[in-house]
């Protein structure tokens, strides 16, 4: 099947529900499913608005800090398959301490070993490309077997392993992956 990658958008916001509905989140370090659910079912617009316009985001401590400048995207097959985004500071690819990588991506599960995550991370390693970005910076734990074949699959380069800042004992792999 072929997915596309769509801005996310009011039209197709029913999908982004159902799945949260279904308890799946978009973060992937910590379950924000039934907040945004809420969020989502007091004010739709509002919710849209605000998830990915904020001036800033809420990290897994709690802390506030400054929304990176982000392309985002929904996956789609005809139906809402998930999220990806990538995430830049303009002219370097150095990235604040708080983010771990240049692009995320999360499949809900109903859609997974499908190829989705493959075909959306291929779909917006040229949206780095024109933002001037010869490669990427794309982190997974060390035990996610299927996010690593994914970035493998789009060319990635291990460089290096370090502990997972929320996981006491977890370990994450740092990638480079060519927009080329």
């Amino acid at each position: 099947m072929t997915i596309t990658l769509i801005r996310p958008n009011l039209a197709d916001l029913p999908g982004y529900e159902h799945a949260l509905a279904q308890g799946w989140s978009p973060n992937t370090d910590q379950d924000v499913s039934q907040e945004q659910l809420e969020r989502l079912r007091h004010d739709r617009a509002q919710f849209l608005h605000d998830l990915y316009n904020s001036p800033t985001i809420r990290l897994p401590d709690g802390r506030e800090v400054p929304r990176l400048p982000a392309h985002d995207f929904w996956i789609s097959d005809g139906e809402f398959c998930g999220r990806i985004g990538f995430r830049f500071q303009p002219g370097t690819e150095t990235l604040p301490p708080t983010a771990l990588g240049h692009i995320g991506y999360a499949v809900v599960p109903w859609k997974r070993q499908r190829g989705y995550a493959t075909q959306a991370l291929r779909l917006i390693l040229p949206v780095a490309r024109e933002e001037g970005f010869a490669r990427v910076v794309i982190t997974c734990d060390e035990t996610n077997e299927a996010s690593r074949k994914v970035i493998l699959a789009n060319g990635g380069i291990l460089d290096g392993r370090f502990p997972h800042a929320s996981l006491t004992g977890k370990v994450k792999l740092r990638f480079w992956v060519p927009t080329v």
